[in-house]
């Protein structure tokens, strides 16, 4: 079945908002490669080598922490850098960026752009007075990620990849950060996809909010930036108000749970609670996959937490196998929306991952994805991450139909977060 076209009210990052908003005629500083941006993060912030079992102590750094009325006014050229993660030449990026069908790893490329968001974030940071040896005294932190829209299918290692954003809003102590991942055809640039994070500035020990530049417009075009980046924080405020658990079902709504309740039901039985699957239909209950993995060192971030990318990649990785399997189809991916960081998690942490496909709709599933902290020792879990993901198959899904209250509730929570989002009809689709 081909892909069809969605109209919703809550398209916040709608591929055409983002193609409206590229700087015109302004060229991204070149801040080299992806490995050499890693490189000067941990010298900027100060973090010293991954490797190391402990953290740089950075309180002596507090007492850079500037005033809100000592900060100058940044605009958003001042942020607008670039990275390139060079596949045609370089043989070990082919190996971690590549896929064993030869498309890019999402994985990968989800990591990549939240550490590049941080990087954004340190560009947009101006101080009067930098401490002698040159580190920042803040810590930036994803608080999410919102809305990423694929677009472009790559294949193969013949192209180089490029990372771009600036920073486009800003709050007291807390900015929006957004990133675009292009493939580079020669002199074309293709976009692949698009992503906003909404990142906090800590200070130095990540005790406390830290106060940010604020944000001005030089010309006509940065100021669509920032208004657009006030608009997606409304409408992100208005997403939240939608959820199932902040909002009772509509009409609409109930009269879906009574559908699906009538067509589960065994009338002529005298159970009062049997319940009967309809014909070529899964239970809810068993529409999912779940992992559990260990943290080690080596996927922590510069403040010695886990790292949000690597959750992102871990969570991505989890929800490609679970819609794979039930589709029976290599599945496509389309959107990535609400990756939200509620908790940070200390390395070493054991974690599961739990990937449950809540809402089918023709060719298309919506995933939930939560990210739960587990302390065997005390029979405790603490859900630290939740996201939603949305593939596509070639063909039609079996659809899912849910068995109990809470899991209809969660079912009409999956239909709004699918119709809340925006799927473009002819767009190139792309493949884990």
């Amino acid at each position: 079945m081909s892909h069809f076209a969605w109209k919703f009210k809550f398209a916040i990052f709608n591929s055409r908002i983002f193609k409206r908003l590229l700087l015109k005629n302004v060229e991204p500083v070149n801040s080299g490669t992806m490995a050499e941006v890693k490189e000067k993060l941990s010298k900027v912030l100060g973090a010293g080598s991954l490797d190391t079992a402990e953290p740089r102590k950075r309180d002596y750094l507090l007492e850079y922490t500037p005033k809100k009325e000592d900060l100058v006014p940044r605009s958003v050229k001042d942020s607008y850098v670039m990275a390139s993660i060079p596949l045609r030449t370089d043989k070990v990026m082919q190996q971690r960026y590549v896929s064993n069908v030869g498309t890019a790893r999402y994985g990968r490329l989800m990591e990549d752009m939240d550490l590049f968001a941080v990087w954004i974030c340190q560009q947009h940071i101006k101080l009067a007075k930098l401490p002698p040896d040159g580190q920042l005294p803040y810590t930036f932190v994803t608080i999410v990620a919102n809305s990423m829209n694929v677009r472009h299918n790559v294949h193969g290692i013949d192209n180089d990849l490029r990372l771009s954003g600036y920073v486009s809003w800003v709050g007291a102590s807390s900015f929006e950060v957004l990133v675009w991942v292009h493939v580079v055809k020669g002199k074309e640039l293709h976009e692949i996809t698009q992503t906003g994070f909404l990142m906090a500035g800590r200070n130095a020990n990540n005790s406390g909010s830290a106060p940010i530049n604020p944000l001005k417009a030089d010309n006509d075009e940065e100021k669509k930036i920032i208004a657009e980046g006030k608009l997606r924080r409304q409408k992100r405020a208005e997403m939240r108000k939608s959820s199932i658990w902040q909002e009772k079902p509509t009409q609409e709504e109930h009269d879906i749970m009574y559908d699906l309740l009538e067509k589960t039901t065994d009338k002529t039985s005298i159970e009062l609670y049997k319940r009967v699957l309809p014909p070529d239909s899964r239970w809810m209950s068993d529409a999912y996959d779940v992992a559990t993995i260990l943290s080690f060192p080596e996927n922590k971030n510069r403040h010695n937490t886990v790292f949000g990318g690597f959750l992102m990649r871990i969570a991505y990785e989890i929800t490609f196998l679970t819609s794979f399997k039930h589709c029976k189809n290599r599945p496509t991916l389309e959107h990535v929306s609400e990756f939200e960081f509620q908790k940070s998690i200390p390395i070493q942490s054991l974690l599961r991952m739990f990937a449950h496909i809540i809402y089918v709709e023709r060719n298309y599933m919506t995933i939930m994805t939560t990210n739960d902290v587990i302390d065997p020792t005390a029979s405790q879990k603490i859900t630290s991450n939740v996201s939603y993901f949305v593939f596509s198959s070639p063909k039609d899904v079996q659809p899912i139909v849910p068995r109990s209250y809470q899991e209809t509730l969660l079912y009409i929570h999956g239909r709004r977060k699918f119709q809340n989002l925006s799927i473009i009809n002819n767009n190139k689709k792309v493949e884990q």
